[in-house]
């Protein structure tokens, strides 16, 4: 098969080169878009991350394409309805960093709670006051975990090891979960309502989208602090904006934002623009959080350390393998 795999930095590619015997492997050091997309025109098989959106225009301009093994849980970058028509098989990687997204989530909430971010640039100008450092204890707070799924259940794990108290919604609760990480299954109003910090771990769905906006906000306690590390449509960035404000919202620890890729290269922001191909209040809103000192803004980077980089990979070419066997593994579609 003609395998043409997309995004991967030099020491990645390294773990494709395993297939060169049976398969034929091309890369594509970038994304795949519409300017390069002609370089894939005789892919059989497309190995892709979040960051290449894969619409109709651009699949449809891949005859020979029989399997899409994205390097990813999600896989709300891919248009399903239109691999499903074409019969394309669309695996994915359905656990491979558990931990390593559930520690980026303390690292944000530390980083929060104990004014990292502030505190070692002052340092760095040979700035050693305290004036305005103040951080707060996570002991003793409630945490509201949404989605208590396998990365869920890990930042629950954490979570009780720095004694916060949790409260968990979930639309299918695991009672046998939480009687052995000890922690209480609530509705989503009351989470809102009683939780000091809530992070959110949950796929994106129509059910998901804009999961937080204006009236969930409402709900909860004054001077909350928001995590989301799933995705960022998840959370509605106009209401986050007014909510941080307002101080409803005391401050954000964010992973993923709604209209990232656009912000990712100025060029094809205005260009985006132009074309309507994003929301351009939603843009402008993702902007103003960048700029926000109470906001900490990661490059959807939570999945990115090594070790787990290496079991999407591993995953990945296993997925592929299957396929050519005439037995392929975690299908999603």
């Amino acid at each position: 098969m003609y395998i043409y795999a997309c995004d991967l930095e030099d020491w990645e590619k390294e773990r494709f080169r395993q297939l060169d015997d049976e398969h034929r492997v091309e890369f594509c050091s970038g994304r795949l878009a519409e300017e390069t997309i002609e370089q894939a025109a005789e892919a059989e098989v497309l190995s892709v991350f979040v960051h290449s959106e894969l619409s109709t225009s651009l699949l449809g301009r891949l005859p020979n394409l029989r399997l899409i093994a994205t390097r990813s849980t999600g896989f709300d970058h891919i248009d399903m309805d239109y691999c499903r028509q074409r019969n394309i098989t669309v695996c994915n990687v359905p656990t491979y960093g558990d931990n390593t997204v559930a520690e980026h989530v303390f690292a944000l909430l530390l980083s929060i709670s104990h004014r990292l971010i502030e505190s070692i640039d002052r340092t760095r100008r040979g700035d050693f006051s305290q004036a305005g450092l103040q951080g707060f204890d996570l002991r003793g707070k409630t945490l509201g975990v949404v989605g208590t799924g396998s990365i869920g259940a890990y930042v629950i794990g954490i979570a009780r090891g720095f004694n916060l108290q949790v409260l968990a919604f979930d639309v299918k609760p695991d009672e046998g979960l939480a009687g052995r990480l000890g922690f209480e299954y609530v509705g989503m109003e009351e989470l809102l309502a009683r939780s000091h910090i809530i992070t959110l771990h949950v796929p994106l769905s129509h059910k998901t989208h804009h999961l937080i906006g204006e009236p969930e906000f409402q709900q909860m306690r004054q001077g909350v602090i928001l995590i989301n590390t799933s995705r960022g449509t998840v959370v509605d960035s106009q209401a986050l904006v007014e909510a941080l404000a307002s101080g409803k919202v005391a401050a954000a620890g964010l992973d993923v934002l709604p209209e990232e890729p656009a912000i990712r290269e100025e060029a094809e922001m205005l260009h985006s623009v132009f074309r309507k191909k994003h929301n351009l209040e939603t843009l402008l809103a993702d902007h103003l959080l960048l700029r926000l000192r109470n906001v900490y803004i990661t490059p959807h980077n939570a999945f990115n350390t090594r070790e787990a980089v290496g079991r999407i990979l591993d995953t990945t070419v296993e997925n592929i393998r299957s396929f050519a066997r005439g037995q392929p593994q975690n299908v999603v579609n």
